[in-house]
C-alpha cells in the first residue's frame, strides 16, 4: 500500500513539473512579445502588477486548442480601459513624490485580464523569477511585489490562489464577494472597495426605511451574485422583509418569464444585484416588455451607469434607485489622459499591449468622461501598496534603505498595519483585509438622466443611514409605492402565516386574556398573566384588580355581630336550663346533652370570623374546620336524640331490651364520642393530604382577582360525606317521630330545622354556581350563621319560652298525661 502511494505521489510530482515547463514556455512567448514603450509595461526598482479586464470575455468562449487567448477579438470596455489608465497614473504621481518611496522607483506590469479560466500567462508571469517559475526558489521571489486587481470576483478566485502560495499581496479594486474575507483562504488578500455585505446592509437600509416587505432578487449567474444573494437572505431572516422571488441572470435569459413570475407574485421592488452588462440587459428587456410601476434598486456596479439613465422609455418602467460608491475627485487626472499617447495604435511594429489590442478609435476625451466607478479603489489601492513598500525600506526624509530587500511577504504585513490618510480618506484595512473607510450614497435616476444623490450610508466609525425623501420623484402617483404580500394588521390582531412566506398572512384578533406585541412577535397572541387582563384585541395587559371581603366591610361587620349575639344567646340558653336543670322541659330537650349542643354551636361560629380579610393558610383552614367538627358534634347529638324520642315512644314497648342495653351502658355519649373522634380524624387526614390554601379566582372576571381558598374536594368529601349522613339519619330518626302528642314536639322541630337546613345550603349553592364576586365568602359566612340560628330559634327557643311563659305545661303531671294519652292512643 505504501509503494501504491510513493507512485502515486511521484506520478503527480511528473505532471506537476510537465505543467511548469508549459507555464515556463507560455511565459517566454509572452516576454517576448513585450515591449519597453507600452503602455502596459514601465520599469522601476520594485515592480506592482496590474490585472484589468480591457476587453469583455463572454463565458461562451471556446478554444480548440492549448492556446493564451486573444482577448482583441472581444470588444474594449471604456470603463476598464479608464481604470487600466488611472494606475499607470497613480504609480506616475508615487514617484513624482519628493515624500514617499524618495529615492525608489515604482514600475509595473499590467496584463489585460480579459477571462477569468483561458489567460493565465499574467499570473505565472508575476510568479516567475527572470521568465522562470521556480518551485524551489528562495522564499518570497518574484517578478512583483503586489497585484493590483483583478476585476470581478470570478477572476479574482481563479487567480488569488496562485498568488497565495508566494504570499503575494493581491489588492482588488472591485472583487466584493465576502468569501474573500476568509484569511485562512486567502491571507494575502485586500481589498480597497467595501464588500457585498456593506452593498446589501446599504440595499437593506433602503428597504427598511421604505418599509418594503416584499421584493424579487435578481443577481448576476456567477460568485459575486450568489454571494449578494446569500448574504441578503442572511440578512432579512429575522426581518419583516420577505424574498418573494430570485433568479440567476447568465448569458441569455427568458425576461418575458421573469417579469411574468414577478407580476404573479404582485411584487414591486426588484433588486438587481448583477454586473452592468446583465443589468444593462435586463433594463432594456423590461422597456422592451413594458414593464411598469416598479422600484428598481441598483447595486454599485451600475448605479452611476451613463448610458441606461438616459435611453428612450426608461421612466416608464417605474422608479430607480441605487447605491454607489462617492465619486471622488482625483486631482490631474484628466490632465494626465489628455497628455497622454492616446489609444493604442494598431500595427505590428507599434504594439502597445502585451496582447494584440482591439484598434477600435477613441478619444482622451471620451476616456476622461467615462464611468467613474471605482477609481477610488483603484488609486488608494496603488498608494496602499507604495506605503508599504516604504514602510518596509525603513523610508525617512529624503532616503530609502537600499540594502532591505523588500520581498512581498514583508510587503504585505506593512500593508495590514495600513493607516495613512488620502484625499480626505484614512486608508486602514481591518483584520480580514477588508477596508476600514468608504461609504455609499444613495442615488436616485431623476428626469434629467442623472445620479442624484439623495442620501447615504456609512459603515465606519460606526453605522447609519439618511434618505432625504423628498428629492426623490415617484413613478404613478407620486407617493412611497408599497409591497407587501398581505397589507398590515389592524392593531391587537396576530399573523397567522399563510404558506412558506411569512409576509403572507392572514389577521386573527386577540381573545380576551391575551395580547400583541408586534415589535416582538406579530405571529403569537401571548396570555396575560394571572395578575393581568386584556380584552380583546389588546396590544398590552392591564392589572387586574384585587377584591376581598375585608373586616371593615358592612356585611362582614354585621356577620361578626350576628356571630357574636349567637355566643351571646346560646350562654343565656345555657343560664337558663341550668337554673331549670330539673324541669321536663329541660329533660326532654336532652338534658346536659343540651349544654353540649350550645357549647358546639357557639365553637361553630369561630368559623365566620375567618371568612373576612385577606385569606392565608391559617384562615382557609379554620373558615371550614370548626363548622365541620363541631357542627357535626350538634347532628351527631340530635340523632341521639330523634333515636331516644323514637326508641321511647314507639321501640320500647316492641324491644325493651334495646332501651335496657341503651340506658345502662349511655349509649348516646357513645355514639356522639365516636362521631367525634371519625370527624376528627377524617378532618386530620384530609387537612395533611392537601389543606386548604389561598386562591386567586382569575376565570370568572377579566379584569379581577376574587381572593379565596381552594379547597381540595378529594381530601375534604369524606367529612363533608360524614356530616351529610348524620344529617340523613337525623331526619330519618325525627320524621319517625312527627306523629308525637302535639305538646311534646322535639321531633317535629328537629325535622323543621332538618328541613330549613337543607334549604339553606341548597340556596347557598344555587348562589355559588351564580355568583362568583367577592360576597360569595359573605354568603358563605351567611349560610354559616342560618345553620347554627336555625337550632336556636327552632329548638331551643321555644323551650325557653314554656319555661319562662308557660310554667304550667313545664310540670311532671303535663308530661305524664301527654305520654299516657299517646300510649293509650297506640295500643288502641
Amino acid at each position: 500500500m505504501a509503494m501504491v502511494e510513493q507512485n502515486s505521489h511521484i506520478s503527480s510530482m511528473k505532471h506537476f513539473l510537465l505543467s511548469l515547463f508549459f507555464v515556463e514556455f507560455l511565459l517566454r512567448a509572452s516576454t517576448a512579445s513585450t515591449f519597453s514603450d507600452s503602455d502596459f509595461h514601465q520599469d522601476g526598482d520594485y515592480l506592482i502588477g496590474g490585472l484589468f479586464n480591457l476587453h469583455a470575455v463572454g463565458s461562451s468562449y471556446h478554444h480548440h486548442r492549448p492556446e493564451a487567448i486573444n482577448c482583441s477579438h472581444n470588444p474594449l470596455v471604456l470603463a476598464n480601459y479608464r481604470r487600466f489608465q488611472l494606475m499607470r497614473f497613480s504609480v506616475e504621481e508615487v514617484n513624482n513624490s519628493s515624500t514617499l518611496l524618495p529615492n525608489v522607483s515604482l514600475g509595473y506590469e499590467i496584463f489585460d485580464h480579459c477571462s477569468q479560466s483561458h489567460n493565465f500567462p499574467d499570473i505565472f508571469q508575476f510568479m516567475s523569477v527572470n521568465g522562470m517559475i521556480r518551485p524551489w526558489a528562495k522564499a518570497g521571489e518574484s517578478s512583483v511585489i503586489a497585484v493590483v486587481g483583478p476585476f470581478t470576483s470570478s477572476q479574482t478566485w481563479s487567480v488569488a490562489p496562485l498568488l497565495m502560495m508566494d504570499l503575494i499581496p493581491v489588492v482588488s479594486y472591485a472583487s466584493t464577494s465576502s468569501d474573500f474575507s476568509e484569511q485562512s483562504k486567502f491571507p494575502a488578500f485586500l481589498r480597497t472597495i467595501p464588500p457585498n455585505k456593506d452593498t446589501i446592509e446599504a440595499i437593506f437600509n433602503v428597504l427598511q426605511h421604505f418599509d418594503w416587505r416584499w421584493v424579487a432578487f435578481l443577481n448576476g449567474d456567477n460568485d459575486f451574485g450568489i454571494d449578494g444573494l446569500e448574504l441578503f437572505r442572511k440578512k432579512i431572516y429575522e426581518t419583516d422583509i420577505c424574498l418573494a422571488y430570485s433568479k440567476g441572470l447568465g448569458d441569455n435569459p427568458d425576461y418575458k418569464q421573469i417579469f411574468n413570475q414577478i407580476e404573479a407574485q404582485n411584487v414591486h421592488i426588484i433588486i438587481v444585484f448583477a454586473p452592468k452588462i446583465y443589468a444593462e440587459a435586463l433594463i432594456n428587456s423590461a422597456i422592451q416588455l413594458n414593464v411598469t410601476n416598479k422600484v428598481w434598486i441598483a447595486d454599485d456596479g451600475w448605479s452611476l451607469d451613463k448610458k441606461l439613465p438616459k435611453m428612450k422609455g426608461i421612466h416608464n418602467i417605474g422608479t430607480i434607485l441605487g447605491v454607489s460608491q462617492p465619486l471622488v475627485t482625483i486631482a490631474g487626472f484628466n490632465d494626465f489622459i489628455l497628455t497622454s499617447k492616446g489609444p493604442p495604435v494598431c500595427g505590428v511594429q507599434h504594439r502597445l499591449c502585451n496582447q494584440v489590442c482591439n484598434c477600435r478609435g477613441f478619444s482622451a476625451e471620451q476616456v476622461s468622461t467615462e464611468d467613474p466607478l471605482f477609481s477610488f479603489p483603484v488609486y488608494s489601492a496603488v498608494y496602499a501598496i507604495a506605503h508599504a513598500l516604504h514602510n518596509t525600506l525603513q523610508c525617512g526624509t529624503g532616503r530609502c534603505n537600499n540594502n532591505i530587500t523588500a520581498y512581498p511577504h514583508k510587503v504585505l504585513a506593512e500593508m495590514k498595519k495600513s493607516n495613512f490618510t488620502l484625499l480626505n480618506h484614512t486608508v486602514q484595512f481591518d483584520e480580514n483585509g477588508d477596508p476600514r473607510f468608504g461609504s455609499y450614497s444613495i442615488v436616485f435616476w431623476n428626469r434629467s438622466g442623472d445620479a442624484q444623490e439623495v442620501g447615504f450610508s456609512h459603515f465606519y466609525p460606526r453605522v447609519y443611514s439618511y434618505i432625504y425623501d423628498t428629492k426623490i420623484q415617484w413613478h404613478k402617483s407620486g407617493k412611497v409605492p408599497d409591497s407587501y404580500c398581505s397589507p398590515e394588521c389592524p392593531v391587537g390582531y396576530a399573523k397567522k402565516q399563510s404558506g412558506i412566506h411569512k409576509c403572507c398572512f392572514t389577521c386573527v384578533i386577540c381573545q380576551n386574556g391575551t395580547y400583541i406585541n408586534t415589535t416582538e412577535d406579530p405571529y403569537t397572541c401571548k396570555a396575560c398573566s394571572d395578575t393581568e387582563w386584556s380584552p380583546e384585541g389588546s396590544t398590552r395587559c392591564n392589572l387586574r384588580l384585587v377584591e376581598y371581603v375585608p373586616f371593615t366591610d358592612p356585611a362582614a361587620l354585621g356577620l361578626m355581630v350576628i356571630s357574636g349575639l349567637l355566643v351571646v344567646l346560646t350562654l343565656a340558653v345555657c343560664v337558663l336550663f341550668a337554673f331549670h336543670y330539673n324541669t321536663p322541659v329541660v329533660r326532654s330537650a336532652g338534658g346536659s346533652m343540651c349544654f353540649l349542643i350550645l357549647g358546639c354551636l357557639s365553637l361553630s361560629s369561630i368559623s365566620v370570623f375567618f371568612y373576612f380579610g385577606k385569606p392565608s393558610v391559617a384562615f382557609c383552614i379554620f373558615r371550614f374546620l370548626p363548622f365541620l367538627l363541631f357542627y357535626t358534634v350538634c347532628v351527631s347529638c340530635f340523632v341521639v336524640r330523634s333515636f331516644q324520642i323514637v326508641c321511647i315512644f314507639k321501640i320500647a314497648a316492641k324491644f325493651p331490651k334495646l332501651q335496657s342495653w341503651w340506658m345502662k351502658y349511655h349509649g348516646q355519649w357513645v355514639v356522639i364520642s365516636v362521631a367525634f373522634v371519625i370527624q376528627a380524624l377524617l378532618l386530620l387526614i384530609g387537612y395533611s393530604s392537601d389543606p386548604p390554601k389561598p386562591h386567586n379566582e382569575t376565570f370568572w372576571y377579566l379584569d379581577k382577582i376574587i381572593l379565596g381558598c381552594d379547597i381540595n374536594l378529594k381530601a375534604t368529601s369524606t367529612s363533608v360525606i360524614f356530616l351529610l349522613t348524620l344529617c340523613i339519619l337525623c331526619f330519618i330518626f325525627s320524621y319517625m317521630g312527627k306523629d308525637l302528642p302535639k305538646n311534646y314536639n322535639e321531633a317535629k322541630s328537629i325535622t323543621f330545622c332538618l328541613m330549613l337546613l337543607i334549604l339553606t345550603w341548597v340556596i347557598f349553592a344555587t348562589e355559588y354556581m351564580l355568583y362568583h364576586g367577592r360576597h360569595i365568602v359573605t354568603l358563605n359566612a351567611l349560610a354559616v350563621l342560618f345553620s347554627l340560628y336555625l337550632f336556636i330559634f327552632w329548638y331551643f327557643l321555644p323551650k325557653c319560652y314554656i319555661i319562662m311563659f308557660q310554667p304550667d305545661k313545664n310540670t311532671q303531671q303535663y308530661f305524664q298525661g301527654l305520654i299516657q294519652s299517646y300510649t293509650k292512643t297506640i295500643s288502641q
